[in-house]
């Protein structure tokens, strides 16, 4: 049937823009991920580690109040409004990130401000999910999750590679001062994330359609069309108790992603004593193999999930990060260097906060003008064996199989738990819950790691890791795909 043939190919050209939204999604998020704590230090000498984590989780908590709004817009009008809507919100708050600088000060709530932007802007994340969710069938969506996922990794890895690459721009730069602004390895990283968000923008706009299938891989309707599909599967059908349940798997896999990624930078400057500029790339290096890695970690999963099934992969995923952060835990008896220097100079003192000029144009004659090592401040570091980079690169090695397997695990679940049912709500709310995993995770670990140390944050997050693999273990046979319960097919 040549019309069926057409459906399938505006099917999967569709469901493969999704993808790359997903991938420049992940690259707009992870190109200045590296490079925000110097950013910040350099701009605001009053922002301190503690801080660090409110910028961080405020791109989760913009996410979180933006998803469940995006997935009930997407529920009721085409894919293409939200999706465009939200990528303008994120183009305009990268633009505003690169500007950050330049208020004489307060310097750091314009960070904090533009992120939670950006974070508003990735709340499309639960329209991307739900549409894929949507259009493909039972036997296809573990494999188009897994893609999806390997997409987003694949933006992990470029977005840390392009912040280390652009990072031999310095931290003063090039000034181009017919627009005001400082191009620099702060400001030019946001910058090309905008441009390829408006990329994004023309991708939505003139290749996807709307598509939708059931379970049997069947084309149920195009979304365009004028019937409601509200009510079409009845609330009761939906087992709420396992909804709730993939919900709290999701927050705790995404809350212990989200204090990786906050306070790598932070650690390795305070225990091995890399400078701003070290942290950044050699930070970034790190998350490029940890990307590569996940890559295959999809592929393996994509097999693994058809031969053994999705909850077996779930919690071996979890059991593998439970391992990455029990490692990490400091041991020995060398201790961290300390950093006693408690001058913020040449870039201003705390109580005025410098003004942009100053910040760019202060000379500095060598690098030994950065003080590097574990601050004086935290005590902690005078009595905390060091973390080995043996042990800090281990760590990465494992996250970076755990994380993917349970991230691509969670939501290929949550959607084959749901079922036929219009998605996007429901995927708005898992990845509102996710959100607000990223959002308490940054704050818990700078609050936790900047007053009582590695040691403590980390015995916490396998605390949490640990109570994550029992609930799992206790309600493993209700996380079961809706026409499996139903009993129309078989897993």
């Amino acid at each position: 049937d040549v019309s069926a043939d057409e459906d399938s190919r505006s099917r999967w050209r569709s469901i493969r823009v999704m993808y790359f939204t997903m991938f420049l999604s992940s690259v707009g998020f992870t190109i200045v991920i590296t490079s925000l704590w110097p950013y910040l230090q350099l701009i605001d000498a009053s922002a301190d580690a503690s801080f660090l984590g409110w910028v961080v989780a405020a791109y989760s908590l913009g996410q979180m109040v933006a998803s469940p709004l995006f997935g009930l817009w997407s529920n009721h009008r085409p894919r293409r409004e939200p999706l465009a809507c939200s990528i303008f919100i994120n183009v305009s708050a990268n633009i505003y990130y690169a500007y950050a600088y330049l208020p004489v000060r307060n310097n750091k709530f314009h960070v904090l401000t533009s992120r939670a932007f950006v974070g508003f802007g990735a709340g499309n994340v639960a329209v991307v999910r739900s549409y894929v969710a949507g259009a493909t069938s039972l036997k296809e969506r573990t494999g188009a999750m897994a893609n999806m996922s390997a997409c987003q990794a694949l933006g992990f890895i470029l977005g840390p590679a392009l912040q280390a690459c652009l990072s031999f721009i310095g931290e003063k730069g090039v000034a181009v001062e017919v627009i005001d602004l400082q191009l620099n390895m702060y400001t030019a990283p946001a910058l090309l994330a905008a441009l390829f968000g408006a990329v994004n923008v023309l991708l939505v706009a003139l290749v996807l359609r709307e598509h939708r299938v059931d379970d049997h891989g069947r084309h149920v309707r195009s979304i365009n069309e004028t019937e409601s599909t509200v009510g079409e599967v009845p609330e009761e059908g939906i087992d709420q108790v396992a909804v709730l349940t993939s919900n709290t798997l999701f927050f705790v896999v995404m809350f212990i992603f989200a204090v990786f990624e906050t306070i790598s930078t932070p650690l390795s400057m305070d225990m091995f004593a890399w400078t701003r500029k070290e942290a950044v790339l050699y930070n970034g290096v790190i998350i490029c193999v940890i990307g590569f890695e996940s890559i295959v970690v999809f592929l393996v999963v994509k097999v693994a999930s058809k031969r053994v099934g999705d909850r077996p992969v779930l919690l071996a995923g979890l059991l593998v990060i439970f391992l990455g952060f029990f490692i990490l835990l400091p041991w020995g008896s060398r201790y961290p260097k300390i950093q006693w220097a408690g001058m913020r100079t040449p870039y201003g003192s705390p109580s005025d906060g410098p003004g942009p000029r100053q910040i760019w144009e202060t000379p500095r004659s060598n690098g030994s003008l950065e003080p590097t090592g574990c601050p004086y401040q935290q005590t902690w570091c005078q009595y905390t064996p060091a973390v080995h980079l043996a042990q800090y690169l281990s760590s990465d090695l494992l996250i970076g199989v755990g994380y993917p397997a349970c991230n691509v695990m969670s939501y290929t679940l949550y959607s084959k738990i749901l079922g036929p049912t219009p998605q996007g709500v429901y995927m708005g709310w898992l990845t509102a819950s996710g959100s607000g995993a990223r959002t308490l995770g940054p704050v818990f670990v700078s609050q936790v790691y900047t007053v009582l140390g590695p040691r403590w944050a980390f015995s916490l997050i396998c605390g949490m890791v640990a109570g994550a693999v029992v609930l799992l273990c206790v309600l493993y046979q209700r996380l079961v795909a809706f026409s499996v319960r139903r009993g129309s097919l078989v897993e």
